[in-house]
């Protein structure tokens, strides 16, 4: 059996080709433009995305399955006749509806936790699809002609790849509009955000088939972070993995059970087809390979070789900090006033180490999370920051649990793959290992700590500090 993962996530879509009783190959990855129209804003187009799963497809060769994983909160609408994109992509990074959920009466944001568990954050596509009706005409035209189709960028590449507007139990409960009491669209929820219930797509099991493309099954679609916790093996409550991509993504496998209230959120791991929904607890850093990003781009450094090649004493217990909070911060914290900061920085700080105090503080925004988790004494590791050995270590040291990095990163394809029934045990089983060394100190925690919370009041001047009206 030969299946082709793709994997269309928020900078590139990636297609691999996994094999039983094989190894995996590369197919392809395609990078696509990223657009910033305006401050806070974050955009994709429809129709670029959906053209670079065409082409990796069609290099595919023959295969007998498709699984797709999609970006999770990044949400669009479209035209149900035509198939056309009405809007841009609007990506889970962008923060144009912060200031729409400010002004939501004050019990929304209970009654948000209470059905679907998730805050009020622009994060969600809620929001997102909201903004949609209410500023573009089109949208609306197409709402009063009974032709709006709204959804996750997964609905989009169904309906128009498969002739199926479905989307699966995992990605719907990333919207902020899903009562994950009843595995329903939340009429209460759609009626908060003003959109339209009956523009939603239909909710599946993971595994429950979403069409055919080109006479290939597509068998499973699931949002990718979901796809990478399968893809690590975490079955049991406490197994948890985390992926460094765009942001840092902490997934933890809670059980058949809606776990209770907590500084992480609750959200569906997959619901396979004829099963109860598994459950697990989501907490997320905004920046972790865009901060990288934006080192690069700033010329703190120029391969990644680089990030693991650092001597002598951290950063961190030399004083100098880094809150990479580029978008703001989100769990435990959904503070999008939160600025980036270096603190700490002297006339011999060097490009090195302001690189290195910026992969410290992406390691230490990610071991609060671990801290908020009911996790086990080991947690498994992928995407691009995990290749760097430094990391890895530093992550191990701050968190206090066992470090486990799969060589083969592409962890979300791999999950893929497995949910749609290949074995992957062989290529899970070569993994690199490390140990807590007692190098990050408590000492450096609390420096942190006190870092945060300057870059959450960035604005507020300092006890003591003279201002004038």
């Amino acid at each position: 059996m030969r299946v082709a993962a793709l994997d269309q996530g928020t900078t590139s879509t990636r297609c691999l080709v996994f094999e039983d009783g094989a190894d995996w190959q590369l197919v392809g990855s395609i990078q696509h433009a990223q657009h910033y129209p305006h401050a806070g804003h974050v955009e994709h187009d429809g129709e670029e995305l959906l053209a670079n799963l065409r082409t990796l497809l069609a290099q595919a060769g023959r295969i007998d399955a498709i699984g797709i994983a999609n970006q999770g909160e990044s949400c669009l609408a479209w035209d149900a006749l035509t198939g056309a994109p009405l809007s841009p992509v609007i990506v889970w990074q962008d923060a144009r509806t912060a200031e729409s959920l400010a002004s939501l009466p004050p019990d929304a944001a209970a009654r948000s936790r209470a059905l679907c568990g998730l805050p009020l954050d622009p994060y969600f596509s809620a929001s997102k699809l909201g903004w949609v009706l209410r500023n573009i005409p089109a949208a609306r035209t197409a709402l009063a002609e009974g032709r709006l189709r709204l959804g996750t960028t997964d609905a989009f590449f169904l309906d128009r790849l498969c002739g199926v507007f479905a989307t699966d139990a995992a990605t719907a409960s990333r919207t902020g509009l899903l009562d994950l009491q009843t595995g329903q669209w939340s009429p209460e929820l759609c009626a908060m955000h003003g959109v339209p219930p009956e523009c939603l797509p239909e909710i599946r099991s993971v595994n429950g088939g979403f069409g055919s493309i080109g006479g290939v099954p597509v068998t499973t679609s699931i949002v990718d972070q979901q796809a990478a916790l399968y893809g690590h093996g975490c079955r049991a409550p406490g197994d948890t993995k985390i992926t460094f991509g765009t942001g840092a993504f902490l997934l933890t496998v809670a059980g058949e059970n809606r776990p209770p209230e907590s500084d992480l959120l609750p959200t569906v791991a997959w619901r396979l087809h004829d099963a109860a929904p598994t459950y697990a607890l989501e907490g997320g850093v905004y920046d972790a390979g865009a901060a990288l990003e934006w080192a690069r781009s700033l010329r703190l450094f120029d391969i990644m070789e680089e990030l693991s090649d650092f001597e002598g004493p951290s950063a961190l217990s030399r004083g100098l900090v880094c809150v990479p909070a580029l978008s703001g911060l989100a769990a435990p914290f959904w503070d999008r006033t939160a600025a980036p900061l270096f603190i700490g920085m002297s006339h011999g700080t060097t490009r090195q180490d302001m690189v290195r105090a910026l992969l410290e503080g992406i390691a230490m925004l990610t071991s609060g999370l671990i801290a908020a988790a009911p996790t086990g004494a080991s947690i498994t590791c992928d995407g691009g920051l995990s290749q760097s050995w430094y990391f890895a270590q530093f992550l191990a040291s701050a968190s206090g649990r066992t470090i486990i990095v799969p060589a083969m990163h592409e962890v979300t394809a791999l999950g893929l793959a497995e949910l749609c029934g290949v074995d992957v045990s062989f290529i899970r089983s070569q993994t690199r290992v490390f140990h807590p060394d007692g190098t990050v100190s408590e000492a450096d925690h609390q420096l942190f700590r006190k870092a945060v919370e300057r870059a959450r009041h960035w604005f507020t001047p300092p006890e003591g500090t003279a201002t004038h009206d």
